[in-house]
């Protein structure tokens, strides 16, 4: 199986156009949103981890604040450029990586 990157941002862009267009998809994901996310990534996610799942209106905007990087060193350009729509998802060999 081929390694899949992609950014966060394009898998909610991808997983938003999903809910948009499928009602089902999109009960399903306010419902169960890890095992909806698991099955779409194809893998088993963390037991530990959590996942929500917020459906937005004229009346409400919610506002992701990623976790603070633990980083010592200067990133390079490469770098920032991934980061900066938020993490960079991979699919590798049926395990799913989430880099900060």
């Amino acid at each position: 199986m081929s390694e899949q990157q992609f950014s966060r941002e394009e898998f909610n862009s991808n997983i938003a156009a999903k809910a948009w267009q499928d009602a089902a998809f999109r009960k399903e994901l306010l419902s169960n949103p890890k095992a909806v996310i698991a099955r779409e990534l194809g893998t088993t996610l963390p037991s530990n981890l959590q996942i929500h799942v917020f459906e937005e209106d004229n009346n409400n905007i919610y506002l992701v604040i990623p976790p603070v990087p633990s980083v010592d060193e200067e990133l390079s350009e490469e770098a920032l450029e991934q980061v900066a729509g938020g993490y960079i998802a991979s699919k590798k060999k049926n395990k799913f990586f989430l880099i900060a």
